[in-house]
């Protein structure tokens, strides 16, 4: 099977699909700044796994909407989010639910 990693926008949404792990992640990594442009939600229900390097991309994407001025959060985020991010002891304003 074909890993895949895909994202859209509609509105204030950023909605991510597929796989988040380090394989796939470069074309919205270097998009970051684009993506990110007017975001107030991510939206993690599509996604089917994340790895390390996904949660780094989310970290990423949530302080480049913060740097743009907005207040970003994540929807549907998955227990192994939660899991990864907790691992990391990463504070609760690092990844907002």
């Amino acid at each position: 099977m074909t890993q895949q990693f895909s994202w859209s926008r509609e509105g204030e949404t950023l909605s991510l699909l597929g796989e988040l792990d380090q394989d796939l992640l470069n074309p919205l990594w270097d998009a970051r700044q684009k993506a990110m442009k007017g975001v107030a939600y991510i939206d993690l229900t599509n996604v089917s796994r994340v790895d390390t390097a996904g949660i780094a991309l989310l970290v990423h994407l949530v302080a480049e909407g913060k740097k743009q001025g907005a207040s970003v959060s994540l929807i549907g985020a998955s227990d192994n989010v939660v899991t990864l991010a907790q691992l990391y002891n990463l504070p609760e304003d690092v990844l907002p639910r």
